[in-house]
């Protein structure tokens, strides 16, 4: 089928229902009628100026009895990429990501340049992975970008990118990134399976994928990882994991995903391991405080308060003498409080975050407790409690569901319900499984080797071999260092 280029292009402009960013620019080539198709917000102008439009028209050059889309091709487009569509579809799909099409009167294929604008926020430090020491670039909203940041500490013939598009109507770009002789096949194959079945209208983030990629739908831990620096993508990448990046997003995900890696953090390979230690330690502990310090307040105020030292007894009965509520009621009405004030402070104009801040957790706080509704401990339980959330920030909003539940099992059972709780938890965690990698790993099952990385940390040079935590492929064993 031979292409009338104004006709196909009017075809064009009323397929995209004569939208007001569609351009064009007619140039006659050696008697040919040549028609430049662009969607103006996303096209580079000044390189369609240089590799298109002033090639065309400063071409001088005889032509005479060859083919003009041939020539083009070979001789006049400057563009680094030139793509030949004999499908319209295809050339309009592409005409939407960026592409600029050349329809050539007479010709029976369309050609499409590259010529996108590609417009990225300036490399910082992304503000959920603040680190002291070790490099602070984050990543951007752009795909290309973020590919060029991994490339950049990448320079091996094993890295391999996988492009996906994804969504009916947005078409998003997704990559799968991993190294090929490092990532178990069959998790990259079982990845790639799930996100290509994947049927929406549009991606806007990397966490619409979260749900097609858990394995355990209803469950409410963490089964997929993230993270916004591409030292810790190249990191887990080294030791078997497998990226996924999505164009619009600066998070990352990665799989398999173990709890453990909520407990790392990127600052602890840029210092001394015996602080590292000390560290991870807090921040376990940290853990527990978070999840089950009310429900242990509760519970041993009302069944198990005689156990507790007659001087720390008596201060908790005068300061909590003459509140109106219950323990659990005291202690449910305050954490309501703080996610009231959590999410109003969150969505709060940055101008009014601090004026917030001190309205609610000191002023409102204050007058609770002077006015006798709730008594100083359990707000000091409550706060405490609400602060180790964000030692590990990656499971805050799943540590604070638990809370509510250890809370209300601390209320009817006491200890020995805290107790139980605890047991439940660690059992159903300990079944999990996320890619052929344990949950609890290595924890549960214990693995020798990976105790040099798990809660303490050995030194790099002492750190030899892969985790076999991760499912990678041991036959290549030598660690990431």
């Amino acid at each position: 089928m031979k292409i009338d280029a104004v006709k196909t292009f009017e075809y064009i402009k009323k397929k995209l229902h004569d939208s007001g960013d569609l351009k064009s620019r007619t140039v006659q080539f050696f008697g040919t009628q040549i028609c430049l198709c662009y969607i103006a917000p996303i096209t580079d102008n000044e390189l369609l100026n240089r590799t298109l439009i002033y090639p065309l028209i400063n071409f001088s050059a005889e032509i005479k009895g060859k083919d003009i889309v041939q020539v083009l091709q070979d001789r006049v487009l400057a563009n680094q990429e030139v793509t030949v569509f004999s499908n319209i579809q295809s050339a309009i799909d592409k005409l939407l990501a960026g592409n600029t099409l050349i329809l050539v009167d007479g010709a029976n294929k369309i050609l499409g340049c590259d010529i996108e604008k590609i417009t990225v926020r300036a490399v910082a430090e992304p503000p959920t992975s603040v680190v002291i020491k070790g490099p602070r670039e984050g990543f951007t909203e752009s795909l290309k970008f973020n590919l060029a940041l991994i490339r950049k500490r990448v320079k091996s013939d094993d890295f391999v990118v996988k492009m996906l598009e994804i969504g009916k109507m947005t078409k998003t770009q997704v990559a799968v990134v991993y190294y090929d002789s490092i990532a178990d096949k069959r998790v990259v194959k079982d990845i790639i399976k799930r996100l290509q079945s994947i049927k929406i209208d549009g991606i806007i983030d990397s966490h619409y994928l979260v749900a097609y990629l858990q394995r355990n739908k209803k469950s409410l831990f963490k089964q997929v990882g993230d993270t916004e620096k591409p030292d810790i993508l190249v990191g887990k990448m080294l030791e078997g994991r497998v990226g996924i990046i999505v164009d619009g997003s600066p998070i990352v995900l990665t799989l398999p995903f173990v709890l453990l890696e909520d407990l790392q953090n990127s600052d602890d390979y840029y210092t001394q391991p015996i602080r590292v230690t000390f560290v991870r330690a807090l921040r376990l502990v940290g853990v527990v405080l978070a999840v089950l310090l009310p429900g242990i307040y509760i519970a041993l105020e009302l069944y198990h308060y005689k156990i507790l030292p007659t001087e720390f007894l008596i201060t908790i009965m005068n300061s909590t003498q003459g509140i109106p509520f219950s323990p659990f009621i005291e202690i449910l009405f305050i954490i309501l409080l703080f996610e009231i004030l959590y999410e109003a402070n969150i969505r709060m104009p940055q101008y009014f975050g601090m004026a917030m801040s001190i309205v609610g957790a000191l002023i409102l706080g204050e007058t609770a407790v002077n006015a006798g509704l709730v008594s100083p401990p359990a707000v000091m339980i409550v706060a405490l409690s609400g602060i180790t959330f964000y030692i590990i920030p990656g499971q805050a909003s799943q540590f604070s569901i638990l809370r509510l539940l250890g809370v209300l099992v601390g209320t009817a059972l006491g200890i020995y319900g805290i107790l139980l709780f605890c047991v439940f938890i660690l059992s159903y965690l300990s079944n999990f499984d996320s890619y052929k990698s344990a949950y609890l790993a290595p924890t549960a099952p214990y693995i020798e080797e990976d105790q040099k990385d798990s809660y303490m940390r050995k030194t790099i040079d002492e750190m030899k071999k892969r985790p076999k935590s991760i499912a990678n492929n041991q036959h290549n064993a030598t660690r990431r260092g």
